[in-house]
């Protein structure tokens, strides 16, 4: 697959590795949501996105919508608990969340959800993690994000103002609490000339 991504002049490095988690800052949203922030965790996320936008096995998709049939508006990719990731850095960066937040989830996180925002035109609707645990419980979804910057926006599920998150070039957000129930998420279409950008969603067992 084709790509084409204008590196960030502060990510020129040619080693992917991941830095310190001690940066995370956090933010109350509240109802008991949160979100924790980490710009650049991970170094040479040029190479890393090279890489996966070449060799993950990206999938189209198509859902029902209203009375029709449509296109997923971004490419889609799913690691399960026993699936080898593909790339060894993803693996550390799964292992490293899961020590650092294990004293307040008390669990690990396990699968790897992969989208591909080809450009400015392909988004993600509005939604929360609600399917499985995220419905009733508090969860936790780890999003680390290579490429260029895209905006992440939350917003109070029940209305309510709405905050912004640019992501990309090796970016971590982590929505914790009751974020999935009580907030929604979405990355909305762009009529700006937006570059490529793969985000790399971690999450613990039964979350959707």
């Amino acid at each position: 697959m084709s790509t084409h991504l204008q590196g960030s002049l502060f990510d020129q490095a040619d080693d992917i590795r991941l830095g310190s988690l001690d940066g995370l800052r956090r933010t109350r949203l509240g109802d008991g949501a949160w979100i924790d922030l980490l710009p650049g965790w991970l170094s040479g996320a040029g190479e890393l996105f090279a890489t996966l936008a070449a060799e993950v096995p990206w999938r189209a998709e198509r859902r029902q919508m209203y009375e029709q049939t449509v296109d997923v508006p971004r490419l889609l990719a799913y690691y399960g608990a026993d699936d080898p990731l593909p790339h060894p850095v993803l693996d550390e960066a799964r292992d490293a969340l899961s020590s650092y937040y294990d004293g307040e989830s008390g669990e690990p996180f396990v699968t790897a959800g992969l989208c591909y925002y080809r450009d400015g035109r392909d988004s993600v609707a509005w939604h929360g993690d609600r399917t499985g645990r995220g419905a009733r419980e508090d969860t936790m979804v780890a999003i680390l994000s290579v490429g260029a910057p895209r905006d992440l926006l939350l917003r109070p599920r029940h209305g309510g103002s709405t905050v912004r998150r640019a992501l990309g070039h090796g970016d971590l957000l982590v929505m914790g609490g009751s974020c999935q129930r009580t907030w929604e998420h979405a990355v909305p279409k762009s009529t700006r000339a937006a570059g490529p950008r793969i985000s790399i969603q971690f999450r613990p067992h039964g979350v959707q």
